[in-house]
Parts: structure tokens; C-alpha cells; sequence
């Protein structure tokens, strides 16, 4: 099945893209094991996404736990928590 994965803010400049189509498992999939597949890419995603890193995930534009399972064709968003005044 092929993702649609976002970047936003500090993620996005981080790793260099804000956008990326992705082939995946196409059932099983959560949250939390697209995470770890994309830290599994090299040091600078292993830091952006690492597990102390405070990383909101959402998948069809709902907010996802790590065991939010992903559907076919689904987009996840992966974003800094954000503060505003």
C-alpha cells in the first residue's frame, strides 16, 4: 500500500522534506512501526523521531497513538507539538 507521509515545522527542516509517498506492509501497519521504520533510515531520522523526541502522529488528520493502526492509502502526519499564546 502506498502512504502519504507529511513533515511539518522542526520535522520538516530536520530531515529535509515535507512530503513523501511510501510503500508499506499492506496490513498490520501502526503508528508506531512507521516511526521506527523511518528511524531505521540513518542518524538524522533516528534523532527527529527518536523515542525522547515529543512527536504527534496523525493518521487521516486524527490524532494517533503509537498503535493506531494505519489503512490503505492513508496519510500520517508527523508533527512537533505546538504551543501558542
Amino acid at each position: 500500500m502506498t502512504l502519504t507521509v507529511l513533515f511539518f515545522a522542526s520535522l520538516r527542516e530536520a530531515l529535509g522534506t515535507g512530503r513523501e509517498l511510501i510503500e508499506a506492509p499492506s496490513s498490520g501497519l501502526t503508528a508506531g512501526q512507521l516511526r521506527e521504520q523511518l528511524r531505521a533510515r540513518g542518524p538524522q531520522w533516528a534523532q527527529a523521531l527518536g523515542p525522547d523526541r515529543a512527536v504527534r502522529i496523525a493518521v487521516n488528520q486524527v490524532m494517533a497513538q503509537a498503535d493506531t493502526p494505519i489503512p490503505a492509502g492513508a496519510e500520517v502526519a508527523f508533527f512537533p507539538p505546538v504551543t501558542g499564546g
